[in-house]
Order: C-alpha cells, then structure tokens, then sequence
C-alpha cells in the first residue's frame, strides 16, 4: 500500500507528524535517565570534561543519525533500523542493529523502571517496587495508542518538563549555597567513561525512522527536526550536571541527581526535580519502548500487539529488580555497546543506499558524512568499547 511521496507501507502504519512532535521526539528520547546519571558519572571527571564529551558526542551522534534520516530517504518502503540494515548490509547487519536496538532500549527501560522506584519511593514514601508499577502503567499505555500518541504526549510533556527545569536550574544557581568550583574542575582519569554516558545520553538513531515514517508527507522537515532536537537534548544535558554539581558538590551527588538535587533547595524543589525526572523518564520510556515495539513488529512480522508489548515492557522489569544491574551501570553498558553498532552500521548501510537505493532523495547529508567524519565516529567510539570492556576487567579505571 503506497502513502504519499510513494512511500510503500508494510506491517507499519503511516502516521503524520508536526515539525515539533518529531524534534520533541528526539528529546523525549534523548532526556530521560541518562541526564539524571550524568552529573554522578561525572562527579570525578568534573564538568569542563563531561562537556567536552558532551560537545563530541552530539556531533557524531547527530552525523549518525543524518546517516540514517539519508538512507530511509532513499528507501520507499516503511522500515525500521533492522529492515533497512537488512536491505543495505545483510542479514548480519539487520541482528547486529537490531541486538543494538534491544541492549539499548533494554538498558533504558531498566534505568527508568529502576529510577521511578527511587524517586517516587523517596516522594510518598512506597515501596519502590510499587513506584515502578506506578510509572510503569501510564507509561505502557501511551506505547500501546502509537506514533501519533506518542508524538503528541511528547510535545505537551516536554515542553512541561523544559519549564520545570528552567526554573529548577534557575533556583540552583541562584540558592545562596551554589558553587561554581564544585562542578569546574578537571580530572582526565577518569574521563573517558564518562564519553561513554554521553553516548547513552544521544543515541536516538532507532527513532529516525519512525521520524521519516511520520514526516513522509513533508520529507524536507527530517533532518531540521533531528538538528534542533539533538541541539535541545545538548542544552539540557549540560545544564543540569553543572546545577546539580554547583549546588550538592561532587560528593554529595547520588545516582538519581535530583534527589540530591532537591533535597538540597528545600522542599519545594524536591518535588518539582523529582516531578521533572519522572517526566523526562515518561518521555524517553514512550519513545524508545515504541521504537522497539516496532522494531520487532518489522523484524518478525508479528501482528499480536499485545504480546510484542509484553516482550518489550516485562523484561526489564524483572531485570530493574534482579539486582544484576545499577542504574548507572545499566547507563554506562548501554551506551558503549549500542554506541559501537551505531557508529558502524549507519556508515555502511548510507554508503550501499547511495548505491542501490531505491530513489534520490529531497536531502543529502552533504560534507557530514565526508570520510574523515565517518571514520573519526568509527575509532572514538570503538575505542570507548574497548576501554569499557577493559575496565570491566579492573584494568582501567571506572568512573564512579
């Protein structure tokens, strides 16, 4: 069944969305558990180096997923990231993508699952077991309505949480006890796992074609809306970690920030970081539980919605309460091992799609994907993998 613009649907639907429903998207993704672990994971670094980590991954997370806005523009059939590394570079590349896809959002829903518990544990004093079950449920229900759902919850939630963080960070660096030297400071030790949190923080390449499904109607909006939505996710990133820092000092942090963060202004504040981080979880948990529902959907052609959702959203529960796996950690792994898969495959799935395509596109990513970007993406963050798996050993140093 053909859509506009002659694109092909197969087992996905079609569904319009507005310029800023797909850039919120992209920040309902990208804003979720990752920011809430940055200001700990980079307790040791010191801020000036998450920035710098901040600055490097947002380039080539952004050049990577361009890759990707590129090669679904080229594709005329709906497909997610599996489908077209499939098409591009072969079945391996499809489970390679596709396992990425799935340690990622994995990783996530377990930081979120385990980050709601806490917070609302902390708020109202449950179990956090049952905090967990609490966010869990309207979370789930929005992943069930869709792309146009989500794309709509997005746009009002984040817009909400921007605000609440404007004025929680305002309130930070203003409070009588905030000190710019807790969080300016340098220690390249431990900087390099930090980059690898970082990476956590950006990767959204698996939302990218849920993007280009929902702009279909107006291709030349996709990558001006993945532009301003990671320049959005970096602008957040960078201020809470050094309100957090300034205000609580490197010690003081704890693995969900805001808690610190909170109890730190008073009570007021508690309730209004902590209304913020559920709220940054909410909208990364729909759009990366929907972008993984759909991916199985398009990899195994299932039709039962129900049992899809089931394999999405159970998993990580159990694990979040498993005790295998901290918040931060759950962070750290995710991004490092999902990084490595995609920085390669979009690279090699835009290279054969400028080859085999099936048509010429409205937009080209043009000197962005020159060569000396695509290998510089290559090496960094193979190299955070490398030093990940090494200080899993004990042979490098951890950051926290």
């Amino acid at each position: 069944m053909k859509s506009e613009n002659n694109i092909v649907e197969g087992a996905l639907k079609v569904h319009k969305l507005t310029f800023w429903e797909a850039a919120m998207i992209i920040v309902g993704a990208n804003i979720g558990s990752g920011i809430l672990g940055l200001a700990y994971s980079a307790r040791k670094a010191g801020w000036p180096v998450l920035m710098l980590w901040l600055i490097i991954a947002g380039f080539f997370t952004t050049a990577s997923m361009l890759y990707v806005a590129e090669t679904t523009l080229r594709t005329r059939k709906v497909m997610q990231l599996p489908g077209l590394a499939k098409k591009y570079v072969g079945e391996l590349g499809a489970w390679l993508v596709f396992i990425s896809v799935a340690a990622n959002t994995i990783g996530c829903l377990i930081a979120y699952t385990n980050g709601s518990g806490r917070i609302l544990s902390e708020m109202f004093g449950l179990s956090t077991q049952i905090g967990s079950l609490l966010f869990s449920v309207p979370a789930v229900i929005v992943v069930w309505f869709g792309l146009k759902a989500t794309g709509v919850a997005e746009k009002v939630i984040s817009f909400g949480m921007m605000a609440l963080l404007a004025v929680i960070i305002a309130a930070s660096f203003l409070a009588e006890n905030s000190d710019l030297s807790n969080a300016i400071f340098t220690n390249w030790t431990y900087a390099i796992p930090v980059f690898n949190v970082a990476i956590f923080c950006y990767i959204a390449q698996y939302a990218v074609p849920e993007l280009a499904r929902g702009l279909a109607h107006d291709q030349q909006k996709l990558a001006p809306a993945i532009v301003t939505g990671m320049s959005l996710t970096m602008v957040l990133l960078a201020l809470v970690p050094l309100a957090v820092l300034s205000l609580t000092g490197p010690e003081n942090v704890t693995q969900v920030a805001t808690i610190a963060w909170g109890k730190a202004l008073g009570e007021w504040a508690f309730f209004t970081a902590n209304l913020f981080a559920l709220a940054a979880m909410m909208t990364s948990y729909w759009a990366v539980a929907g972008s993984f529902l759909t991916n199985i959907v398009d990899k195994f052609n299932f039709k039962t919605r129900l049992f899809v959702l089931s394999c999405v959203v159970i998993p990580p529960f159990i694990l979040a309460y498993s005790g295998l796996v901290s918040f931060v950690d759950a962070i750290y792994l995710a991004g490092t091992f999902g990084g490595v898969i995609m920085s390669v495959l979009p690279v090699l799935m835009l290279r054969s799609a400028r080859k085999t395509g099936d048509m010429e596109p409205s937009w080209q990513c043009g000197w962005i994907a020159s060569a000396w970007v695509q290998w510089s993406m290559i090496v960094l963050f193979c190299g955070a993998a490398l030093y990940a798996v090494l200080g899993l050993f004990g042979l490098l140093p951890a950051a926290w």
